[in-house]
């Protein structure tokens, strides 16, 4: 009896993660996507598909297409299916996506009983909503104003230096003036102070000179 219940388990019951792949994919209407599920070596020699989940009954699908044998893909519409042998993975492309595409998607390997089968969601976003590819030309547009701007720049350079060559040397020679003449009245202002303190002294020797002399005799009286 407990070889039949072994026997039936092995038959019935699906191995946890024998067939793997992504849970989500996601993508803009009328693009292309692809897929990849992996399953383990025990699987091999099983038929491997792919098909749209219906209803709530486990395992049930619709539009099923299994990859051949030999490994070449194989083309159902827009579905394309390819089963590599070498690197046991399930190779599935879908082209120009419809927003009705949108839903469940199963994985799938048939087996006897239950088949071994891995879920996943596959959401379809309206074309409206892609990204704007305006941004790029916006980007070059500003680029190409910068370069226009840093050109016009360079070409008004010369101009404003012919401009203002002038002003620069005026401003020099006002500055060596300024200069000059702060020179020499520092140089006036320390000869008229050397010719003042001159003065003073000859003031002052003359006053020692003038001062009246008495004779010796006068202290001996």
């Amino acid at each position: 009896m407990r070889p039949l219940v072994l026997l039936w388990g092995c038959l019935v019951l699906p191995g946890y993660g024998a067939i793997m792949g992504p849970k989500k994919i996601r993508g803009f209407e009328g693009d292309t996507v692809s897929l990849q599920c992996t399953y383990g070596e025990n699987l091999g020699g099983y038929k491997k598909y792919w098909c749209r989940k219906s209803g709530i009954l486990f395992g049930r699908c619709s539009g099923i297409i299994y990859a051949t044998e030999d490994g070449k893909e194989r083309t159902e519409g827009r579905v394309s299916i390819q089963n590599n042998l070498w690197n046991r993975t399930l190779n599935v492309t879908l082209r120009n996506l419809a927003l009705q595409d949108s839903g469940e998607y199963w994985c799938g390997v048939k087996r006897l009983g239950f088949d071994e089968t891995f879920l996943v969601s596959l959401i379809v976003l309206p074309g409206t909503s892609r990204p704007s590819t305006n941004l790029d030309s916006t980007s070059a547009e500003d680029t190409s104003l910068v370069l226009r701007s840093s050109s016009s720049k360079s070409r008004v350079s010369p101009t404003m230096v012919r401009i203002l060559a002038p002003v620069l040397v005026l401003l020099t020679l006002l500055l060596v003036t300024g200069l000059a003449a702060i020179g020499g009245c520092m140089l006036r202002w320390r000869k008229q102070a050397q010719l003042a303190t001159e003065t003073q002294k000859n003031k002052i020797n003359l006053s020692h000179l003038n001062t009246p002399m008495f004779p010796l005799s006068v202290f001996w009286l």
